[in-house]
């Protein structure tokens, strides 16, 4: 089967990501995350920040997963994630969101909606006590995880997630400095975010803690 039409592209990277294909996540990332720092950094011109806000919106993207159903295109999704994650940063930087959220053209000329509509106002609004509690879901949810892999003497993936998350690696790093090869360190990489959006997911937060994750 040819797959050719964008929505058709994206269906297929987010059913391969589904059954946990890292180089799906990486065809994923490849395709959207210049038009995000784009975005992103047109409107705070801050590099470092903008690529900080793409990357927590691919977590967000991958922790909503399981409410993604396809019914809004996978661009205006990631945009409207992405949009979230941008504001939460102006607001902890004590600056006023000047941001279009409700809708911008695509490459294609169609218009994104940021923002879902209804829940504009809702999103925009939330606090810095729910940031709080978003933080501390996912220290818990690093944890767990860490503790699993912990237990299992997984030693391996926790010193490539450690090399890549705490010491701040590339993968080709990773893989230079231990026994693993490059493969096996992405495979890790997407494994661990896989698990931490799944241990997230069975917190059952409020749908304000992470509107990313609101049917």
């Amino acid at each position: 089967m040819t797959i050719s039409e964008p929505s058709e592209i994206d269906a297929h990277l987010v059913a391969r990501i589904r059954d946990g294909d890292s180089d799906a996540w990486q065809a994923l990332i490849d395709r959207y995350e210049g038009r995000l720092l784009a975005y992103t950094n047109s409107r705070i011109r801050d590099r470092a920040a903008s690529e900080d806000i793409v990357q927590e919106a691919f977590v967000g993207f991958l922790i909503s997963l399981p409410n993604y159903d396809g019914s809004k295109r996978l661009e205006s999704y990631l945009f409207s994630i992405c949009a979230y994650k941008l504001t939460d940063h102006l607001r902890r930087e004590g600056r006023r969101p000047a941001l279009q959220l409700h809708r911008r053209a695509s490459g294609d000329g169609t218009n994104i909606d940021f923002a879902g509509g209804e829940r504009v106002a809702s999103s925009i609004a939330r606090s810095g006590e729910r940031k709080q509690i978003e933080q501390s879901a996912i220290r818990d949810a690093i944890a767990e995880q860490i503790q699993r892999w912990k237990q299992g003497e997984s030693w391996s993936k926790l010193k490539a997630i450690e090399l890549l998350y705490v010491v701040g690696l590339s993968n080709k790093a990773v893989a230079e400095k231990t026994d693993l090869t490059e493969q096996q360190v992405a495979n890790f990489k997407s494994d661990f975010q896989l698990r931490l959006r799944s241990i997230i997911s069975r917190m059952n937060l409020d749908a304000e803690v992470f509107p990313e994750l609101a049917e």
